[in-house]
């Protein structure tokens, strides 16, 4: 209570008088007092009690704070006071000992808030305006403020500052901001401001966010660096995902390539750290993204001829091959691999070249196989490498014949596995999810080509020992009548 009587100048022994009381006593002094020093008082005790008594200085308060950014422009002081408080009427940040009931109603304090904030889009253009202050005191908590607003109401928000003068041009000053932690909320603002906005997020890409985004990401370590660089690939996410200028935007600018050294990996791969691993795995994503099927074919073609020109297919195989890789980024590699070279003749070529560090050689298509006709490796890891296997034999009928030969007698080597005895094997497996991949894996090699079809019924299988060969369309046969579980029966059926 010495606090309040220090606020109010002073008061006789007494009753007090309660939280609403004294913010209504601190508003009538932000809006009736002459001397800037006594206004800035009172707005920092408002912002003292914002938390406290969120609802009370929200309801009373907000209007004459709004003013005090409006009139007050020369103090920087007093302009940080109120962006603060602002800021803590209208976040809604989780805390861990608050209940769902309490977090809830903080929840809708902040919705309430933010709605009566934005009724007047001038506030969102002042807010935007003092963005470009350089005093840290005024433009931090107001990075901060607007990012809490665009959390509560991102698209309302997004379409005051899409039609404000500069507006985005402003927020993305604050990328080249040498302050680190302004700089760092730029980031968090921006990915809120790009959800979901394909406007926004073209005036973005165009407004040089690529350039400056690698070059963060560059300096803070690639994918040894920290939250961070991951801030920053979920921005470049936002960005490229679903939005295909941007994505040309990228290629064109020649940024794939500078994706090349985030997958350069050592010898040892053991102790990675979990940032590491999420960096990474952003990392694969949009890589995924550039070459996505749901793009069109012309522009996923296109990102994959710079992918292997670049070196950035070798690279992903290198780790591919890798030892140490955690399983979880060994998966995405396989899956991102498989949309580098899917429907690519070249990169297809290429991935079928590729050999494993063993002794002697193996080809990484016969190493991926082995794994997925294991059924002691994650289920996650075995569907990846059938994807795989499926991208190498889209539109490929010279991967499709390769791997069909090595099923006839006459390619047959005895001395090594290959693709066709693991895929047989899988078949005839007791584990029925190797059936299954087997099969499904089988159907793709004859998808669209009726030459290999009638190859594959030279194919003879020796069931048992001692028993003549029967061929692989007979066995098939025999499994579908005598199987007892589903999946195998449809897998076969693929066949």
């Amino acid at each position: 209570m010495n606090f309040f009587r220090g606020v109010m100048g002073g008061q006789a022994a007494g009753p007090q008088p309660s939280g609403a009381e004294t913010i209504q006593k601190l508003c009538d002094r932000v809006a009736s007092s002459t001397l800037l020093e006594d206004r800035r008082d009172a707005v920092r005790a408002l912002k003292s009690l914002s938390k406290k008594y969120r609802m009370e200085v929200g309801t009373q308060a907000m209007e004459h704070l709004i003013n005090i950014l409006q009139t007050d422009r020369s103090d920087s002081e007093i302009l940080g006071y109120a962006l603060d408080t602002l800021y803590n009427l209208i976040c809604n940040d989780e805390e861990e000992e608050q209940d769902e009931a309490m977090q809830k109603q903080s929840d809708d304090l902040g919705a309430q808030f933010t709605e009566q904030f934005i009724q007047d889009p001038e506030h969102i253009t002042l807010i935007l305006s003092l963005l470009e202050e350089f005093d840290f005191h005024v433009r931090w908590p107001g990075v901060k403020l607007l990012t809490a607003l665009l959390k509560n109401q991102g698209v309302q928000v997004q379409g005051i500052i899409l039609v404000s003068p500069m507006g985005v041009s402003r927020l993305m000053d604050l990328l080249a901001d040498s302050r680190e932690v302004i700089r760092n909320d730029g980031l968090l603002l921006l990915q809120q401001l790009t959800k979901s906005n394909a406007a926004i997020q073209k005036i973005v890409a165009f407004e040089s966010a690529f350039e400056r985004l690698l070059d963060i990401i560059t300096e803070e370590g690639s994918s040894d660096g920290g939250i961070v660089v991951e801030d920053c690939l979920l921005l470049l996410l936002n960005l490229l995902k679903n939005n295909s200028s941007n994505q040309n935007f990228f290629k064109e600018g020649s940024y794939i390539q500078r994706m090349k050294p985030w997958f350069e990996v050592g010898d040892d791969n053991s102790g990675w750290s979990a940032q590491k691993v999420t960096n990474l795995h952003l990392m694969l994503q949009l890589v995924r993204v550039m070459v996505s099927p749901v793009n069109s074919p012309g522009a996923s073609a296109s990102c994959q001829k710079s992918m292997y020109q670049c070196g950035l297919l070798q690279q992903l195989c290198t780790i591919l091959m890798a030892t140490g890789v955690p399983a979880d980024i060994l998966t995405e590699t396989i899956n991102t691999v498989s949309e580098v070279i899917r429907g690519s003749q070249v990169n297809q070529d290429y991935f079928a070249s590729v050999n494993a560090p063993s002794n002697p050689p193996r080809p990484a298509i016969v190493v991926l196989l082995m794994s997925m006709v294991n059924e002691r490796q994650p289920f996650v890891l075995r569907c990846a490498v059938l994807y795989c296997f499926q991208c190498f034999l889209y539109k490929n009928q010279k991967g499709q014949g390769e791997i069909v030969a090595t099923l006839l007698p006459s390619t047959i080597d005895a001395n090594s596995i290959s693709a066709g005895q693991l895929l047989c094997g899988g078949l005839f497996s007791a584990d029925s999810l190797s059936n299954w991949c087997a099969s499904v894996a089988l159907a793709h090699a004859l998808q669209d080509n009726l030459t290999q079809k009638e190859q594959l019924l030279r194919v003879q299988l020796a069931t048992s020992l001692g028993k003549p060969p029967v061929s692989l369309l007979q066995q098939c046969t025999n499994i579908l009548s005598q199987g007892d579980k589903i999946a195998r029966r449809v897998s076969n059926a693929c066949v």
